[in-house]
């Protein structure tokens, strides 16, 4: 394959044995591309589409109702960790499991079952009685995700066929992303208003009803060649990233916690077994190989720069708000609409960069114009105005769109066709690793901050943060641009 073809999301039939090239020469997507979508295209994309709305909303929702949800339940702070730590331990730890099982026995069916568990965890939080049961319907529902998100990548791949109809469609997909990000979060502040907490819940599970009954309609993908379920590497690579969100999580309590040094010196120890595993079974889950493909690293470095620097602060900003301007909850997720709305709206439009650029060149532009954005929060103080967040809002907003539309086309185009649905697993799971991480990090260095008052002190430590996030989104987007300009090498 050459170099230039390697940009261009090469066809399925066409794909070589090992992982695609994805440098950072411009693609020549034809505006008429000569393959069309396949049969059941149309209802692939808005299954999996409103399934992926369904997850994000889930995942955001308790941002903006954990102390109402807290005070219904009757959680301790222990508890109120775990209600936001809960779904990203279950997805990050299965992300990648499920993208293999929906290559090997079908996308379609690991798709269906993630919808149905889906729509049973969401009904068993929303009902729960207790802490324990709403917090098993947490971790649920983020088992659920992985399969959704994992298998629903995989479906687009095998329906829309590369070139224009993919990047289309993958830029809809982005869309969904920076929706669900967006109306999660306003829509539990509403609902928990004008009726209860439970209520956001109740919404979530009647939104996954259509997911479950549109996916009877998907044609069913798999692999050409089923691979042997790799269970021992399925089963310590999901305790490993577990253990290692879970300890993340509980670090916001403070780093050196026996919780938090126990449950990380346990994740490198199994991670470790699980890279062990992988060199030695015969069809591993993830194949070794794939770590020396300079694409599939540029891949994971922008979902993992993804979580760690952009998801990781968009997560904990709307406390940080509240608690330096004292805006209500509705107040302050409508800022979040301003950003997701406005990611969701860029990731549509940032189709059209894929007649100029690859999708390893458009991952990192998005991450620089994230990293603007977030530098225009830097200000925030008490009595400021609202207002003054929204510039910088708007341009992070755009850069978090042209980013998830890259990060679909990379995950796709970083391993063998045959394999979509194992690339969006690794991919995603690199995002929420990130996100989990970034979320403790920035809890940290917002709280470490001293000022005049309780609310002056968040406000010079969510200025570090914004600082911080932006440094880091830049050396994301200098890392996966390396790591193309090696990839384009390799293909010369």
């Amino acid at each position: 394959m050459n170099a230039q073809a390697a940009h261009d999301d090469p066809a399925p039939a066409a794909a070589p044995p090992g992982p695609r090239n994805h440098g950072p020469a411009p693609a020549p997507v034809s505006p008429t591309a000569p393959a069309s979508p396949a049969p059941g295209a149309g209802v692939t994309l808005l299954t999996v589409g409103l399934g992926t709305l369904v997850t994000l909303m889930a995942f955001t929702a308790p941002t903006a109702t954990l102390a109402v949800t807290a005070r219904g339940l009757h959680s301790g702070p222990v508890a109120q960790t775990w209600m936001l730590t809960g779904t990203p331990v279950g997805l990050a730890a299965l992300l990648l499991t499920m993208g293999s099982t929906a290559d090997a026995r079908g996308r379609r069916r690991t798709f269906a079952a993630g919808s149905v568990l889906l729509l049973l965890a969401t009904v068993l939080a929303a009902a729960a009685p207790g802490t324990a049961l709403f917090l098993t319907g947490r971790v649920l529902q983020g088992a659920a995700s992985a399969a959704v998100l994992a298998a629903g990548l995989g479906l687009i791949a095998e329906t829309h066929p590369a070139g224009h109809h993919r990047v289309r469609a993958l830029g809809v997909w982005g869309s969904t992303v920076g929706a669900g990000i967006a109306l999660g979060p306003l829509c539990a502040a509403l609902l928990a208003d004008a009726w209860d907490w439970r209520a956001i819940y109740w919404g979530l599970a009647l939104l996954t009803v259509p997911v479950v009954v549109l996916t009877a309609a998907v044609p069913e993908s798999r692999a050409a060649r089923p691979r042997r379920l790799d269970l021992a590497g399925a089963v310590t690579l999901s305790a490993g990233i577990g253990a290692l969100v879970a300890g993340f999580g509980e670090s916001r309590g403070g780093w050196l916690r026996p919780a938090v040094l126990v449950l990380v010196a346990a994740a490198v120890a199994v991670l470790a077994a699980f890279a062990a595993i992988e060199r030695r079974v015969a069809e591993p889950m993830l194949d070794p190989a794939l770590w020396r493909s300079p694409v599939f690293l540029a891949s994971g470095a922008g979902a993992l720069t993804t979580g760690l620097a952009v998801v990781g602060l968009f997560s904990y900003l709307p406390t940080v708000v509240q608690g330096v301007l004292g805006t209500s909850a509705v107040a302050t997720s409508l800022l979040l609409v301003v950003w997701s709305g406005l990611s969701a709206v860029s990731a549509l439009l940032a189709r059209r960069l894929a007649v100029h650029m690859g999708a390893a060149t458009q991952a990192a532009l998005g991450l620089v114009t994230s990293a603007a954005g977030q530098a225009g929060l830097y200000g925030l103080h008490t009595g400021g105005s609202y207002a003054r967040l929204f510039p910088g809002l708007v341009v992070a907003g755009a850069g978090s769109g042209i980013l998830n539309a890259a990060l679909a086309r990379l995950a796709v185009a970083s391993v063998p066709a045959d394999r979509s649905a194992m690339g969006s697993g690794a991919n995603n799971t690199a995002r929420y690793v990130g996100s989990a991480l970034g979320v403790a990090l920035t809890v940290s260095v917002v709280t470490a901050a001293h000022g005049s008052s309780p609310a002056a002190a968040l406000a010079a430590g969510a200025d570090h943060a914004f600082l911080l996030s932006a440094a880091v989104c830049l050396a994301g987007a200098a890392a996966v641009l390396l790591l193309a300009r090696r990839a384009d090498r390799t293909a010369a």
